[in-house]
């Protein structure tokens, strides 16, 4: 089922998450839930906080980049840690569903180590590179209830105020679900 997604603005986004039980009702179902929005909207990572839910989950798919690291990645990451952030920072040009027409360069180290459980609750410890890594940076950013807004200078924030009130309000073209804080009767 496509799940609306929730836009700028909504608390639940400024949330830092809480972890996922192994015995939480239908996790199966909420994960493939959450890949059907994710894919429905174009995107190549979805949180929990992002359809409502302060949990401790993202999923992600990077085969839309044409780059050997992002080949047949497709990842569910419940309770992930990262414990490692090394290399190279770079900068890339990054958008957000609950954030749309919004993009922002965010600097982020090339190299991560994670932990996490998998859909059967199965533990890993991975490292990642390249634009795998920036994926799960930016998606694990949402269960730490932080936003690329927040790597905006605060004189850009103030530039985009009222774009991300419209946001909010849902005055903004999209092609998929979504739920809007500030507008009456959705």
């Amino acid at each position: 089922m496509i799940l609306p997604i929730v836009a700028y603005g909504d608390p639940v986004l400024k949330r830092k998450t809480v972890p996922v039980s192994s015995e939480h009702p239908d996790i199966g179902k909420l994960i493939a839930d959450m890949y059907e929005t994710m894919y429905k909207a174009s995107g190549v990572g979805l949180a929990a906080p992002q359809i409502g839910l302060s949990l401790r989950l993202f999923v992600a798919d990077a085969s839309a980049f044409d780059e050997p690291e992002a080949a047949g990645f497709r990842q569910v990451f419940i309770n992930p840690e990262i414990t490692d952030r090394s290399g190279d920072h770079t900068s890339f040009n990054e958008g957000c569903l609950s954030i749309p027409n919004v993009r922002e360069e965010v600097k982020r180290p090339d190299i991560i180590s994670i932990r996490f459980y998998d859909e059967n609750f199965d533990h890993h410890e991975k490292q990642y590179h390249g634009i795998v890594a920036r994926i799960i940076q930016h998606e694990y950013d949402h269960l730490e209830g932080k936003l690329i807004t927040d790597y905006m200078s605060p004189l850009k924030r103030q530039i985009m105020k009222k774009k991300l009130t419209d946001i909010s309000r849902g005055i903004v073209d999209v092609d998929y679900r979504m739920r809007f804080p500030l507008r009456k009767n959705q």
